[in-house]
């Protein structure tokens, strides 16, 4: 391993450091400064872009908005940047490539790891595990594993994916590691999967994730909010993070739905992806700074 990280000067950069020193990638993981453990104890902001590596390009309206590497790193960049701002979860293509550029020091960093079920595809809920291993996880020096869990009853997929997940749980709690799990309850629907977003349905997929695995000493919960939220929330006693989704037409409305959410005992935080990167008006850091002061710190 080299003493010192080799960073690139800009995003354009990443290409050429990549082809003439691929080890730059592994020391960048291995010597950036590591996010500090006694800080999950206060409310956390995560941003998230792992949807482009499952084929999920489209935000804030525009259905390739995610597709340019180049600008979407510019975004994280921004993102991470802001105050309060605590961390990250991609997939490794991102995670390393962010990682290069410095933007992930001090940073609370989860690896995506089930991403095979694409978008749009005919195998959309065989989310295998196409991304990071709970070795792949702790090879690179992060802090925990994210998996999404959409059960559809009706799918024999769903099956592989439980026992797939409870593994990775299994897997991260072995190495210690932060096992963060987006459970969804979720239908085909003329022809497209659909998730859906009642506090029943939703009380009914943490049930679920939550009995994955040998352990949940290091298992959180990833959630949407729905209405009804205390009543879907009193479903675990697990910490829980919320997501964002794709964002729309009504902001403040979305914001103040974050907010009230927050309020609930185990809510511990956010994490934001589209809403925050392609934000309606495009002003990056005015979003990250709304949905941060949310967190009352």
């Amino acid at each position: 391993m080299s003493a010192e990280r080799r960073l690139p000067a800009a995003i354009s950069d990443i290409a050429e450091l990549r082809a003439t020193d691929p080890q730059a990638v592994h020391d960048a993981l291995a010597l950036r400064p590591r996010f500090p453990a006694d800080a999950l104890g206060r409310p956390l902001f995560l941003l998230a872009a792992d949807h482009p590596a499952r084929g999920a390009l489209a935000a804030g309206g525009d259905p390739g908005a995610m597709a340019d590497r180049h600008e979407l790193l510019a975004r994280c960049v921004e993102a991470l940047a802001r105050p309060g701002v605590d961390g990250f979860l991609g997939t490794a293509d991102l995670v390393e490539d962010l990682a290069l550029l410095g933007a992930l020091d001090h940073k609370l960093v989860l690896g995506s790891m089930n991403r095979g079920g694409l978008q749009g595809a005919a195998f959309e809920l065989d989310d295998r595990f196409t991304g990071y291993d709970a070795a792949g996880v702790a090879a690179a020096g992060l802090d925990g594993g994210k998996l999404l869990l959409r059960i559809d009853p009706r799918d024999p997929a769903t099956a592989r994916t439980l026992e797939s997940a409870a593994r990775a749980v299994d897997g991260l709690n072995e190495r210690r590691l932060m096992a963060l799990v987006e459970p969804f309850s979720t239908r085909v629907r003329n022809g497209r999967v659909r998730n859906i977003l009642t506090a029943p349905e939703q009380m009914w997929a943490n049930n679920i994730a939550q009995g994955l695995g040998g352990s949940t000493a290091r298992t959180w919960l990833k959630v949407p909010v729905v209405e009804d939220m205390e009543r879907m929330m009193a479903s675990t006693t697990l910490p829980t993070l919320l997501l964002g989704g794709e964002g729309g037409a009504r902001p403040d409305a979305m914001y103040e739905s974050w907010r009230r959410a927050l309020d609930i005992p185990q809510v511990r935080g956010l994490v934001i992806g589209r809403t925050m990167l392609f934000p309606e008006g495009g002003d990056v850091v005015a979003a990250v700074d709304t949905a941060v002061s949310l967190l009352g710190r």
